[in-house]
């Protein structure tokens, strides 16, 4: 499968806010584009995140959305792997792949130690993608919030 890569600039907001929607529907929230608009222009406008769509005969098809962070123990910058989303249409065809190996190369662009990420203990697709991608799951920390 032919497929582009293209990392998001706010020409792109309309397109990468559509997906972003979608990813949000499929992990049960209310379908919102203009909220999803609004969050990823923030983001944008306010350099907060990295977004990187893939394209398939020029139709965004899936994204995915980095974070800056920093390891306490590599003292070094890493990048949160927050959101990773590929059309249910397109699915199998190694796009989620494509776009995990685009986010390590801008590891490497920007001089970052790796990556990290958390999904769902339900979500069996990325739990079985992530291994296959060189991810080790970390057993050894629980992840807690507080939201307000």
């Amino acid at each position: 499968m032919n497929y582009n890569i293209k990392k998001v600039g706010l020409k792109d907001l309309n397109t990468t806010a559509e997906l972003f929607n979608q990813y949000r529907v499929f992990y049960r929230q209310q379908d919102d584009y203009g909220k999803c608009k609004k969050f990823i222009q923030e983001r944008l406008d306010n350099e907060q995140s990295n977004i990187f769509i893939v394209y398939v005969e020029n139709k965004a098809v899936g994204f995915v959305q980095l974070y800056k962070l920093y390891n306490y123990i590599k003292l070094e910058k890493q990048w949160l792997l927050s959101d990773l989303f590929v059309h249910p249409d397109y699915r199998g065809k190694g796009l989620s792949v494509a776009l995990i190996d685009r986010a390590k190369k801008w590891c490497d662009e920007t001089g970052a130690c790796g990556l990290m990420l958390e999904t769902e203990k339900t979500n069996e697709i990325g739990n079985k993608l992530y291994p296959r991608c060189g991810f080790e799951y970390d057993n050894n920390h629980n992840y807690y919030y507080w939201w307000r």
